[in-house]
């Protein structure tokens, strides 16, 4: 084991010097912006085959892309202050400091969201099918960022010993605050280096998102209304991030409380979705049966 290294006992896997950053010459490069750049590569890509497919002309597209990116990065800085609070009201312009992290992912959900909404008003495009377009990129997005939290060791969860227990140094951590106190009681020596023994939440979620990326992939074509895609996506997110958000130790819990944000508003998500969906069937299979009368 090295300071650099990150281990997952139970399953006899050791990954050596599994460093932060790429250094070309004196130029540092995050490996977390490397894996960010590739995965919004691949969204892009996908996403102006996914709208040739439907029928959409792939400019529009693109702007949503570029502008949805731009916005969703300010959501979800903006999400992540307004729970935070504390740690910024003393010091204003650490704000403005992404660097140091501090991003949600349901705040880019909801400005990106915002960003889309309006520029299919603009453009006068059908809301619902450019969103059952644009929510596979935000699936690819998720899915490759989640390795970023990897390589900068955090977004962990809980301790565990599970077959999945995942070990990191403890000076490698990027955010120390994230170390519990029931971390700190089971702390785990290999090689007289310290490390800490947690759920690789950033794993769960990286499945989890390719697992809903390949249900929606096969489902698109079955779908019996516009935005049906984008809602299942809601849904199936909202309910597995609901599961994940408990094991996490960085929670964005709601001011004088102990419930998780991203918890409850992934409960809120999956019921909402759920019963729309539910009403738009039941609506579609009245209008079906009233045709064939």
């Amino acid at each position: 084991m090295y300071e650099d290294s990150i281990a997952f006992p139970h399953l006899h896997i050791l990954l050596r010097h599994v460093g932060k950053h790429l250094m070309i010459g004196n130029f540092s490069i995050a490996y977390y912006g490397i894996v960010i750049a590739i995965g919004m590569a691949v969204a892009f890509v996908f996403i102006m085959k996914e709208a040739k497919r439907v029928g959409y002309r792939q400019d529009d597209f693109m702007d949503m892309f570029i502008f949805g990116i731009i916005f969703g990065v300010i959501g979800a800085r903006i999400y992540y202050v307004i729970f935070s609070w504390d740690m910024y009201k003393d010091d204003l312009l650490q704000i403005f400091n992404i660097r140091g992290g501090g991003l949600a992912i349901y705040g880019g959900i909801i400005g990106g969201l915002i960003t889309v909404i309006l520029m299919c008003h603009i453009k006068k495009l059908n809301f619902w099918k450019c969103a059952d377009v644009i929510c596979f990129g935000v699936l690819i997005g998720q899915i490759f960022g989640r390795w970023g939290n990897f390589f900068n060791r955090e977004a962990f969860g809980k301790y565990t010993d599970s077959p999945f227990a995942m070990q990191i140094p403890v000076n490698a951590v990027n955010r120390p605050q994230d170390i519990t106190t029931e971390m700190m009681n089971n702390l785990v020596t290999v090689n007289g280096i310290d490390c800490i023994q947690v759920h690789p939440t950033f794993l769960y979620e990286s499945v989890m998102n390719l697992c809903i990326f390949l249900f929606l992939l096969w489902y698109r074509k079955r779908k019996k209304f516009e935005g049906e895609i984008f809602l299942w996506y809601m849904a199936l997110y909202g309910l597995g991030r609901s599961f994940i958000e408990r094991l996490r130790t960085d929670q964005l819990r709601i001011a004088g409380t102990a419930i998780p944000v991203s918890q409850l508003l992934g409960i809120l998500l999956f019921a909402g979705c759920v019963l729309y969906m539910w009403f738009a069937h039941y609506r579609h299979l009245v209008r079906d049966w009233a045709e064939k009368r």
